[in-house]
């Protein structure tokens, strides 16, 4: 991985990194030049670092959260994303929270997505992260950390601080997700993990 860096085989957001040093974070899209071959790096839900294979056509935009909206000199509009970028003359619909989809050869804005119930999210923090849910229900509570309720694809209701949810897509998600990003039970835990050994053929010993 050192010498394909250093020898400009990696691209990161569409920009070739040199340093094998550079961090990478969540939803950035990592391309390896020589092969042609596309990754976005997403969490899983034990909260480790995972990469989803993504076709061409999606390796050539992100998703930003929206973490501020202001007003710059002159009267300026921009707004801050989570990844550090900031873009001038956004949307005026665009607020605090909502999910930008970057086009990352041109830096523009292509659509975006509000942070509303029944939106689908993923969560960034806290013990629920990697998991993907639709919004039911939001609690405020003046002073204090904002509350959101969610619901993933197995009915499972779950909440979770409003820092930590990341909104993917309006009903579905605009992304290649991992394989698993749902709660397991203790008992799916260790199905899984007996699915992935291999299995022992007992060969029955004759006696005579």
């Amino acid at each position: 991985m050192i010498i394909l860096a250093t020898e400009g085989n990696i691209a990161v957001d569409g920009k070739i990194r040199k340093d094998y040093k550079y961090p990478v974070g969540f939803m950035d899209v990592i391309t390896l030049v020589k092969t042609k071959t596309n990754y976005r790096l997403l969490y899983d839900v034990k909260g480790r670092f995972g990469l989803v294979k993504v076709a061409p056509h999606e390796a050539e935009f992100k998703l930003c959260r929206i973490k501020r909206r202001a007003m710059g000199p002159k009267g300026i509009p921009y707004v801050v994303t989570h990844d550090g970028r900031t873009i001038r003359f956004p949307h005026p619909e665009i607020k605090q929270n909502d999910s930008i989809k970057l086009n990352l050869k041109t830096n523009e804005i292509a659509s975006f997505f509000k942070f509303e119930i029944g939106c689908n999210v993923m969560i960034t923090g806290g013990n629920n992260i990697g998991r993907v849910g639709t919004i039911v229900r939001l609690e405020k509570h003046p002073g204090s950390y904002e509350i959101v309720h969610i619901k993933d694809q197995n009915g499972l209701e779950f909440s979770t601080r409003l820092s930590n949810v990341f909104v993917i897509g309006t009903k579905t998600p605009e992304i290649t997700l991992l394989k698993r990003h749902n709660y397991y039970s203790i008992i799916q835990e260790r199905d899984v993990r007996n699915s992935r050994r291999p299995k022992i053929e007992e060969v029955e010993q004759d006696d005579s």
